[in-house]
C-alpha cells in the first residue's frame, strides 16, 4: 500500500473519488486548491483514497475522507488518518476536529475507534437528494505533545 502526500496534479483522481462517495462532490477546480494550500495525504496506485485537512495553530480539521467504494474495506481510512495523524504531532497540532453525517454508521465507528469523541450535533446540515437533510455528529480527538 503506497502512502504519500497529495500533489497539485492529484486533483483529478480526488474528485473522481469524491464523486463516487458524496451526494454533493467537489470538483477537480476545488481540489487543485485545496492541494496548493492544505494537508493532503493519499493512499494507492492509481489512488484508492485520500484525506484532506487544513490545520491552524494547534487545531486541524479533517475537512474530507474518501476511498473508492471498490477499495474500501482494506484500512486506508485508517492509514490515512494514522499518518496524519504523525504528522499533525509534529506540526504541534494538539486537537483534531471533524463532522460527519449522523446516518454513515461505518465512518461513525470508524472514528470513534480512533479516539474521536463527539462533542455536538449541527442539525439538518448535510442535504440529501432524496429525504429528509441530515445531521452532522461533530467529533474532536486530542493528540499527543510532540516529543
Amino acid at each position: 500500500m503506497t502512502l504519500r502526500r497529495g500533489q497539485v496534479g492529484d486533483g483529478a483522481a480526488l474528485a473522481r473519488i469524491h464523486q463516487a462517495a458524496f451526494d454533493h462532490p467537489w470538483s477537480e477546480g476545488d481540489f487543485s486548491a485545496y492541494l496548493a494550500s492544505d494537508l493532503v495525504w493519499v493512499i494507492g496506485q492509481p489512488i484508492s483514497g485520500f484525506l484532506l485537512i487544513r490545520a491552524i495553530g494547534d487545531e486541524a480539521e479533517i475537512l474530507t475522507l474518501a476511498v473508492d467504494p471498490a477499495a474500501r474495506r482494506n484500512g486506508y481510512a485508517r492509514s490515512l488518518l494514522a499518518a496524519s495523524k504523525q504528522e499533525l504531532v509534529g506540526l504541534g497540532v494538539m486537537r483534531l476536529f471533524l463532522e460527519v453525517a449522523a446516518d454513515n454508521l461505518p465512518a461513525v465507528s470508524l472514528y470513534e475507534r480512533e479516539g474521536f469523541l463527539p462533542f455536538g450535533v449541527r442539525k439538518a446540515y448535510y442535504r440529501r437528494e432524496v429525504g429528509p437533510n441530515m445531521d452532522a455528529q461533530l467529533f474532536s480527538c486530542a493528540l499527543p505533545a510532540a516529543h
